[in-house]
């Protein structure tokens, strides 16, 4: 039986729209097919303007563009920010055990959706009304601010059914991961070969500004642009991906072996990254909301000098780049510097935001181990439950759960706090997409590795298909 707060979504979930599940699996051409219409989408949706919204001007939330998938002024102004916010608040109440919910039952599991796309739904609303309110686009008259809020909840809506037909077998992966992959590859694309002139007269993308750099003789300009793309930020981005692979790769092997059948080994891989990307993914988040919540504050309150929104966060317009930016306040210290002129501009506010965001990615990643059930504990009661031991070792919960001891606690602490690092310093140098960004993609990317590999054995192995349940 689900339990009391799933139950409430029961009957709501009648009146929510909905993706029906495939008949039968469709073949591996035909799901790719259908996530490359998902992007066409998502791509369609970036490039279609808002209708009833100003054109131009400033962008106040540029900083938490590429976390959430979304661009100023388009169908996609509010991207995948309220439906990532509400997963994850819902992942963690039902990890930490503040809500029931067994992920074995399919009552339970169709609730937990519903409740999910509940909220996600109300969370686009939310954020599309604080929009409007905060004076985001300006004055505008009742019809305009309903015919806007309408299509930015329409738009929530219909991302959430293009992440759920993609989940419910229709395409590869998650809708969102795709998302977040071509938004940012879509950034490293336009930084790096934009032909159009900006503030210095040189062009957008760094590479063509390269060359025009070394015909001008303006060296400076390789590495400091005044918040535009550069060659460093380009050899950055590079270097920050091999890193992120590095990474990835890293791992700790335990070896194992079946208890009742001789000559069956394996190894449980723990690797550097054990709770993957989630630490920078909350941290980021959580940034995001506090600025989003700061920024309309301040659109809103900002000619009365309060205290305590000017204690969240003070903002003014950069005069190179025309963008507004965080000028005091605490979200000054929780948004990176872009490159190093900002960095050398105020080395306090650099070494602030790499402390709160390593010290945040230690305690998100730490805190997802024991809620998110990666624990020594959980895994070594999964590993002997499954008939499953270590060699040399006594097959006991207790001697399995000391030796995991050993290793997961340090590895998920240590990589939570190399990826803050990671994330921080790339955005020191200028990363394109943002070293938050970067670590997401290689993330993501190693997931549909891993889903083609799969779904390429099971294409050449249909037994083998049927074997593991998946057909």
């Amino acid at each position: 039986m689900p339990g009391r707060f799933l139950s409430l979504f029961r009957p709501i979930s009648r009146f929510l729209p909905e993706v029906a599940p495939p008949e039968k699996r469709p073949s591996f051409k035909a799901r790719l097919a259908w996530t490359a219409v998902a992007l066409v989408v998502y791509l369609i949706m970036c490039n279609t303007p808002l209708y009833g919204a100003p054109s131009g001007g400033a962008d106040p939330f540029y900083y938490m563009r590429i976390i959430f998938a979304s661009r100023r002024g388009t169908l996609m102004e509010l991207g995948i920010g309220p439906i990532v916010t509400a997963g994850i608040v819902l992942q963690l109440l039902a990890a930490s055990r503040m809500i029931e919910c067994d992920f074995t039952n399919p009552e339970d599991r169709a609730l937990f959706t519903a409740a999910n796309k509940f909220f996600s739904i109300l969370l686009t609303a939310v954020n599309a009304l604080a929009y409007i309110l905060g004076g985001v686009y300006g004055g505008l008259g009742f019809k305009e601010a309903a015919l806007i809020f309408a299509q930015l909840v329409a738009v929530g809506i219909v991302l959430i059914l293009l992440d759920e037909m993609i989940q419910k077998g229709w395409g590869l992966g998650s809708g969102i991961s795709l998302f977040i992959l071509a938004g940012v590859a879509v950034n490293i694309l336009w930084d790096s070969l934009n032909p159009m002139p900006v503030g210095d007269r040189l062009s957008h993308g760094a590479l063509i500004a390269t060359a025009q750099c070394i015909m001008n003789g303006d060296w400076k300009a390789l590495y400091d642009r005044g918040g535009y793309p550069t060659l460093l930020g380009f050899i950055s981005t590079l270097v920050a991906f091999l890193v992120c692979i590095y990474m990835q790769m890293t791992r700790v092997e335990i070896p194992i072996s079946y208890a009742r059948y001789r000559g069956f080994r394996g190894r449980y891989p723990i690797s550097l990254l054990y709770v993957s990307n989630i630490p920078v993914i909350f941290t980021s988040a959580l940034f995001a909301n506090v600025y989003l919540i700061s920024q309309l504050l301040w659109n809103h309150y900002k000619d009365q000098n309060i205290f305590w929104v000017n204690l969240l966060g003070t903002y003014g317009q950069d005069p190179k780049t025309g963008r507004i930016r965080p000028t005091g306040g605490l979200v000054y210290y929780m948004i990176a510097p872009r490159g190093l002129g900002d960095v050398a501009a105020d080395p306090i506010r650099a070494v602030a935001y790499l402390v709160i965001m390593v010290t945040a990615c230690a305690i998100f990643a730490r805190l997802w181990l024991e809620v998110g059930g990666l624990d020594p504990a959980t895994v070594a009661r999964q590993i002997v439950d499954a008939g499953l031991q270590v060699p040399g070792f006594r097959r006991s919960y207790q001697a399995v759960k000391r030796l995991l001891e050993r290793y997961i606690p340090t590895t998920t602490v240590l990589g939570g706090i190399l990826v803050g690092l990671l994330a921080a310093i790339a955005d020191f140098f200028g990363t394109f997409g943002t070293g938050t960004g970067i670590l997401l993609s290689v993330g993501i990317i190693y997931q549909y590795y891993q889903v083609l590999a799969r779904e390429q054995l099971e294409e050449m192995y249909p037994a083998l298909a049927r074997l593991l349940g998946t057909r």
